[in-house]
């Protein structure tokens, strides 16, 4: 009684089917194992030919490759995130300028903020306001090119009145031509320390703020 064929898309099958949760050492022992068998029961009158043989073995060299290269990719990533977090440390103290419109103000310094021009504008003006929403300080900047203007506020209101330590918020409208261009707001903030996170390297900003390393604008 002959006993049938096991074919190379039924060894590598089998072999697809236990890659998710083998591991690499633990598929090639499969895989041999597979072969092995296909080879003990092969069909004399239809043997298995060379190039089949070839092309099981080349997947087989492919998967492995692929698993060692994933290994080494991962470890370099791992490697590339702790250098940037050792580096990014030297910024611990400094101010940074990063998208938002909270200020936080304190008597006797100069709060610093920025425009941050996504295009040219003809007019530009920012407004400081409380919590309430109330406009303290509005300034008319004028004409400004792409890219960031750095400007500081010294806490008095349009009357020339003194506000008390706390936080406010600035806001940017800008035109071109009659018409309303992108212009965003930065603000500065200290950096209390810095983490490595799921999507690259955190600041820690104080007051439960965090944000990207790759968001910060300028450092002073």
């Amino acid at each position: 009684m002959a006993v049938s064929a096991i074919s190379a898309t039924d060894s590598t099958g089998a072999l697809g089917a236990l890659a998710p949760t083998a591991t690499g050492a633990d598929s090639e022992q499969r895989f041999l194992k597979l072969l092995v068998t296909q080879l003990n029961n092969q069909d004399p009158l239809n043997p298995l030919d060379n190039a089949q043989l070839t092309s099981q073995l080349a997947q087989m060299s492919t998967v492995s490759g692929i698993e060692k290269l994933n290994s080494a990719f991962q470890s370099l990533l791992a490697q590339s995130g702790s250098s940037q977090v050792l580096q990014s440390a030297a910024l611990i103290g400094r101010t940074v300028l990063v998208a938002g419109n909270d200020l936080a103000f304190k008597q006797g310094t100069d709060t610093s903020f920025a425009i941050d021009m996504a295009v040219p504008a003809d007019a530009v003006k920012v407004t400081i306001a409380d919590g309430a929403g109330k406009t303290l300080r509005s300034y008319d900047v004028g004409a400004l090119p792409q890219g960031v203007k750095t400007l500081s506020w010294d806490g008095k209101t349009d009357s020339g009145t003194l506000v008390a330590d706390g936080s406010y918020t600035v806001n940017v409208a800008a035109s071109s031509g009659g018409k309303s261009v992108a212009a965003n707001a930065l603000t500065s903030a200290s950096v209390v320390s810095v983490a490595q996170g799921p999507y690259g390297v955190s600041l820690d900003l104080g007051a439960s703020r965090k944000v990207s390393l790759s968001n910060v604008r300028l450092i002073f």
